[in-house]
């Protein structure tokens, strides 16, 4: 009988940024927010890994429009940090958070083969993601419910484009909750 997959939970992106106050609201960010704690302690009570994936925009590159290092707006929510006190941690600058990153070498650490993913933006660093090259080599799996974007459309759009490549689940059949 094969082993069971080892699962981690990546939470992408939920950086105060996206929210209300933010430089870039999107679309039910709390809802999301809230969507994504309980996916958390579902992962938590399985003994689930968590990895949270920050994204500061490269000052090589000159001011970004938003995620900016020394700024609140870059900090990942207070309600993740509550949720997730012992997560893992990975910085990243462009959409796909395995590149030029530390994540590939936390997941073989950890000895997952099975991602979860969820997170800010459905259609940019989630897709970007779910479908690197470098995550071919994992089971995949987004949690479209615990996902989100500028606007219901473009969410429900890249959900669509991504189920083509990877599997679409809400959280609560993986993770309970």
């Amino acid at each position: 009988m094969p082993a069971a997959n080892k699962r981690a939970l990546i939470v992408i992106d939920l950086q105060n940024d996206y929210f209300a106050d933010g430089k870039f609201p999107l679309w039910r960010a709390e809802e999301t927010l809230g969507k994504v704690e309980s996916a958390i302690a579902g992962a938590r009570a399985q003994g689930v890994p968590v990895i949270v994936i920050q994204h500061i925009a490269d000052a090589g590159k000159g001011l970004a429009p938003f995620f900016n290092a020394g700024t609140t707006g870059v900090d990942v929510h207070p309600r993740i940090l509550a949720a997730a006190p012992e997560a893992t941690w990975v910085t990243k600058s462009f959409a796909d958070s395995f590149l030029n990153t530390s994540l590939e070498e936390e997941l073989v650490r950890l000895g997952v083969d099975e991602l979860l993913i969820c997170g800010m933006m459905t259609q940019n660093c989630v897709t970007h993601t779910a479908i690197s090259r470098s995550a071919e080599k994992y089971k995949i799996t987004v949690l479209g419910d615990c996902c989100t974007t500028v606007s219901e459309m473009i969410h429900k759009i890249a959900l669509n484009a991504l189920s083509a490549r990877v599997p679409v689940a809400d959280a609560v059949a993986l993770l309970g909750q």
